[in-house]
């Protein structure tokens, strides 16, 4: 019997076996497989741990703290390579216009807001507009990261003014009232004598918070006495210290100028056409008179205190064209505890500043020193009136302008800004 053949189905196609690959042991000339490919470690992470802080001591100060919140090996690695002292940012000061060259004086009256200077390129560019009353107030002290400021407003010397904290590097603010009536005991007793000098930052508790301490001092029937605001977890709290009747205030208090100076770890409020300044001691807050030196030159006692960079106490002056730096030290030829560290004639670099007058006696009517610059204590601020305030530096013997770009000049105070330190998350590492 005939076997039935089945019909093909139009358009199928014969099932194909699949080709199978040959093996590659068959293949003389094949290429073995990579090996499975593992997730790599960033290349800077296979490094030694000795190797990463050469690395990070090359990056500016503001890289250093952008690598160290990386991680908590960065952030360890990061807080050994920062430096040991506050690292400087730049400077505070309001700008002016420079006036004409005496004898014509005409005083300008327009008031411009507290601006920054920043160090160089790599510090950051901080402003004072997170706290729009900063433009009613004017700049009075810098202190542990801390700006201090008074209102611009004349209030009667018989009250205290409202003082307004500021922290750039965190953008906080506080203003403190002014101190209650109650605050001390039987106060009408000295308020009709007394006389509000000024006002300084004492202390600051950590970089990470806004706790502090600010002083003012007042002079009461003819002593000083110090009044301390602590400003703690948003709230301020008064204190009025006893009068120090040790020290004697036997002249107009007018002469005391308002702003102080921090140096070797006191304050000091320098007095006019003076040979004295009034030291307090932030520890004990004690008042005492420090004398400078007697044979300092010039009849108006145009000196200022400071602090060299190995942190000792110095007077300078630059007085006759001749600057002169004394610092404390009790020799066989001290002049009131002061012996003479320096001494340059600086007549020739005053010639490089044009259309300063070559006459002595004019130079000296118009020249002197405001301040010993806090952020390179080896510089000195002058100021030169009618020709604009300068820099000076006495290693390399160069005067350099201080001028803003919109055509003035920097103001006095002029306020070395250092970082508070140590930054809040590098405090533990």
């Amino acid at each position: 019997m005939a076997r039935k053949t089945g019909k093909k189905r139009v358009g199928s196609k014969p099932k194909s076996k699949p080709e199978t690959q040959p093996s590659s042991s068959l293949l003389p000339t094949s290429v073995p497989p990579p090996p499975p490919v593992e997730p790599e470690e960033a290349a800077i992470d296979v490094l030694p741990l000795d190797v990463l802080p050469d690395i990070f001591r090359r990056l500016s100060l503001l890289d250093i703290l952008r690598v160290a919140l990386a991680c908590h090996r960065w952030r360890r690695i990061a807080a050994r390579c920062l430096p040991r002292e506050p690292p400087l940012l730049g400077y505070f000061f309001h700008p002016v216009k420079t006036p004409p060259p005496p004898p014509i004086q005409i005083k300008e009256r327009t008031f411009y807001e507290a601006v920054f200077a920043p160090l160089d390129t790599t510090s950051p560019c901080l402003s004072l507009d997170f706290a729009p009353d900063a433009s009613r107030y004017g700049l009075y002290d810098c202190h542990q990261g801390l700006l201090l400021l008074e209102p611009t407003v004349p209030i009667p010397k018989t009250i205290h003014p409202r003082l307004l904290v500021l922290d750039p590097a965190t953008r906080r603010r506080a203003l403190l009232p002014s101190p209650p009536r109650d605050t001390l005991p039987d106060d009408h007793r000295w308020r009709r004598s007394r006389y509000y000098v000024g006002s300084a930052i004492l202390s600051r508790a950590h970089p990470s918070k806004l706790c502090f301490e600010a002083v003012c001092f007042t002079i009461d029937g003819g002593h000083p006495r110090a009044w301390v605001a602590s400003f703690y977890n948003g709230q301020c709290s008064w204190r009025a210290l006893p009068l120090a009747e040790q020290v004697l205030v036997d002249f107009d208090p007018y002469w005391f100028e308002t702003r102080c100076v921090h140096a070797a770890g006191k304050m000091y409020w320098h007095i006019c056409n003076s040979c004295r300044v009034l030291a307090l001691d932030p520890a004990t807050l004690q008042f005492s008179y420090l004398l400078p030196p007697a044979a300092l030159p010039g009849h108006r006692f145009k000196y200022r205190m400071g602090e060299t960079p190995d942190g000792r106490l110095c007077i300078v002056t630059v007085e006759h064209q001749v600057m002169q730096v004394w610092v404390r030290g009790e020799t066989s030829s001290s002049d009131n505890g002061w012996v003479v560290e320096t001494e340059m004639n600086i007549s020739k670099v005053y010639d490089t500043v044009p259309g300063l007058p070559m006459d002595r006696m004019r130079r000296r009517q118009s020249i002197w020193v405001i301040d010993v610059d806090m952020g390179h204590k080896w510089k000195l601020f002058i100021q030169m009136l009618g020709y604009g305030t300068y820099s000076f530096d006495p290693k390399t013997s160069k005067l350099e302008r201080l001028a803003t770009k919109g055509g003035k000049e920097y103001g006095y105070p002029i306020c070395a800004y250092f970082l508070a330190w140590p930054p809040a998350f590098l405090a533990q590492a």
